[in-house]
């Protein structure tokens, strides 16, 4: 769980709290398994795991059954271990105009009131 807590941190730019909050969650819905099936989670579980795998953290896996002469298909998340180790062991530079990318530009065009 350390390990996917920092290499959360590090891939959204999250605070150690939240971070490792979110690991929490990821954790209890796996709940000790290396992988789960799709359809034994909700919507929003799902919104999360989209993300994740968008940012190369979680993937899927698709396993092709026959039923009733039926081909059907079946959905396992499990994390991607290495991606994660990685992410976690890279190193975050400090940005320190970091900030002034993210004020919104009503804030540079605003006066100070300081302003004379």
């Amino acid at each position: 769980m350390r390990l996917l807590s920092k290499a959360l941190k590090n891939k959204f730019e999250m605070s150690d709290d939240d971070a490792r909050a979110l690991a929490k969650i990821v954790k209890d819905i796996f709940n000790g398994k290396k992988e789960i099936e799709d359809s034994s989670i909700d919507k929003y579980v799902r919104a999360l795991f989209y993300e994740l795998q968008k940012e190369r953290l979680i993937k899927v896996r698709r396993e092709e059954y026959k039923e009733k002469n039926r081909l059907l298909r079946r959905y396992y998340w499990y994390l991607d271990m290495d991606a994660i180790r990685e992410e976690a062991n890279r190193i975050v530079e400090e940005d320190p105009g970091k900030i002034y990318k993210i004020l919104p530009k009503r804030v540079w065009l605003s006066k100070s009131r300081y302003d004379s």
